[in-house]
């Protein structure tokens, strides 16, 4: 192949990968491992945050002290019955230490998917009164009052 053809054949090549849309997450439900609906969710919020969400498993909102700030005045009236005011438990385990009942929970993705689709016990999906961008939110107030080993906090992790 001379050298023209292999040029063209290359920027094909690199239009084709940069034109390929970003693949999005496939979330689950935590006990079943079935796929989240959704289409289910209560509407509202910043979209264009919750699609980022969707193609990284990262909270965009972590370390933003105004989303903190929001995520902790969203967790007093929809979390804090369960799991304390400080998230130091109380029906609902604690939410600041090492121990996570589902360890998926230790990445974003996870613990999303625990707030939108519920777990065991009395923990029920919160995608009926919680917004998705709302979700996020109330995670990055959980991620910043944690209080444990920072190598086992893998949403710190790049």
């Amino acid at each position: 192949m001379n050298r023209k053809k292999l040029l063209a054949v290359a920027a094909v090549i690199l239009t084709l990968i940069s034109s390929t849309a970003v693949a999005e997450i496939t979330f689950r439900n935590t006990i079943t491992g079935a796929p989240l609906d959704m289409s289910v969710a209560k509407s509202g919020g910043n979209e264009a945050v919750f699609k980022q969400f969707k193609e990284t498993g990262k909270n965009p909102y972590n370390g933003d002290k105004e989303a903190v700030q929001k995520g902790h005045d969203l967790y007093l009236p929809a979390c804090s019955g369960c799991h304390g005011h400080e998230a130091e438990g109380k029906l609902g385990p604690g939410l600041a230490d090492d121990y996570w009942t589902y360890p998926s929970a230790t990445k974003d993705q996870g613990l999303f998917e625990i707030l939108f689709g519920g777990a065991n016990g009395m923990m029920g999906p919160q995608y009926v009164n919680l917004s998705t961008d709302e979700m996020l939110l109330i995670m990055s107030w959980i991620r910043d009052i944690y209080k444990g080993d920072p190598k086992k906090a893998k949403w710190l992790k790049k």
